[in-house]
């Protein structure tokens, strides 16, 4: 029990380390925003189309991006996305050689020309199935993994609903028209993203222009990469039903795009409209990584803990996508809880970092703790409790 003296003197000290005591300071803030105005997408020939920013996942322009359409050859994305996550989890190699079926064999479409019985590796198999849009290989890589295409497209489901493909359902391998078998222009852009940065050595199958198989030469339909240089991938795609469709992706110098064009007249219109889609985007905008996870943003007071400070970061990179000469007039501001108190976990949210241009918010994220902070003992959390009751008195 502290005597009457004890108390007063633990009061005045606690008085006058709140005096001291300060607070943390706001993030700086560049100066005060100004109007910006850029152009309207171009018309796009197509019944839906996405453009977005790898990086930021900003949507630049959108049309029916959420409606539900038929994939076509589109679907061999999460064929080759399957694949490849068994081959990363070591299910299975690039080396593996693989039994032709007479299903995979007999499948109709665009072939990459197996045979029934012969053994075929999966690398080749990928690649006819990338480059040449092999529905022959997609099938055959399919029962290899699963058993059947159909327990296949379980799998293709699976990683859909993990990725939060929520308007996405597959029935089969290929993209052969089926009711059941849709997805939509962001579901394509969520699978289109996450290959490329989970998988980008993989990625660089959907750059090469041709593959020979069984003395026969095809090239990929996606000509894009021979009209854009800075065109990587990804893949075409073409039903009567589904119309004339293409996933792509370009870089130039640090910022990539993703384009989605669904339902064109042609396979000459399909490139022109994501041509269009990529220059709109890469002219008019521009993208910028403002901080890096865990990088440490400022130091918050701790009450009640063995220290009074605790630095405070984002948990992942925080890009912002803007229009393009706009970067001098973002706001970014932080706010923190109130009267943070101990114990503190590494990654628990303390606040929030937001973002704006003008009116908009381009970003926002939660603050998080960059390491933990434990219990002060009595005395501590007991001078602590004095100075926020001294500090609710004073306001």
């Amino acid at each position: 029990m502290l005597t009457l003296k004890q108390t007063i003197t633990l009061l005045t000290l606690s008085f006058f380390s709140l005096i001291q005591t300060a607070s943390a300071e706001a993030l700086p803030t560049p100066s005060i925003p100004t109007p910006h105005v850029i152009p309207s997408a171009p018309n796009i020939a197509a019944n839906a189309y996405l453009v977005i920013d790898f990086n930021s996942g900003h949507v630049l322009a959108e049309k029916r991006a959420d409606d539900r359409v038929e994939p076509a050859s589109l679907t061999k994305i999460m064929t080759g996305y399957v694949v490849i996550n068994e081959l990363a989890n070591g299910n299975m190699s690039l080396d593996d050689m693989v039994t032709i079926s007479s299903k995979a064999w007999k499948m109709p479409g665009s072939k990459m020309f197996i045979e029934v019985g012969k053994q075929v590796s999966v690398k080749n198999l990928m690649k006819g199935m990338v480059i040449q849009s092999g529905n022959d290989a997609s099938v055959a890589l399919a029962e290899h993994i699963a058993g059947s295409e159909e327990v296949f497209a379980q799998l293709m489901n699976k990683y859909a609903k993990s990725l939060g493909m929520n308007n996405t359902n597959y029935v089969n391998a290929t993209g052969l028209p089926d009711p059941q078998h849709y997805t939509t222009a962001h579901d394509l852009a969520i699978l289109t993203k996450t290959l490329i940065s989970k998988f980008p050595e993989e990625y660089k199958w959907y750059s090469e222009k041709k593959f020979t198989f069984n003395g026969i030469t095809q090239y990929n339909r996606n000509k894009l990469l021979w009209q854009d240089p800075t065109v990587d991938g990804l893949k075409t795609g073409h039903t009567e039903s589904a119309g004339y469709c293409l996933v792509s992706s370009a870089k130039r110098e640090d910022s990539r795009l993703i384009t989605v064009v669904l339902g064109t007249d042609s396979s000459k219109m399909r490139i022109q409209e994501s041509q269009k889609l990529l220059n709109y985007g890469f002219r008019f905008f521009e993208t910028h990584k403002l901080y890096a996870t865990k990088q440490r943003l400022n130091d918050i007071k701790v009450w009640e803990g063995t220290r009074d400070l605790i630095g405070v970061g984002l948990a992942e990179d925080l890009y912002i996508t803007i229009p393009r000469g706009q970067y001098k007039n973002i706001k970014i501001e932080s706010s923190v809880h109130p009267e943070i108190k101990a114990p503190i976990e590494e990654g628990q949210e303390l606040g929030t970092l937001h973002i704006t241009l003008g009116s908009d918010t381009i970003a926002e994220q939660s603050l998080v703790a960059l390491d933990a902070v434990e219990e002060g003992s009595f005395l501590k959390k007991l001078m602590d409790q004095m100075k926020l009751f001294i500090n609710s008195i004073i306001g």
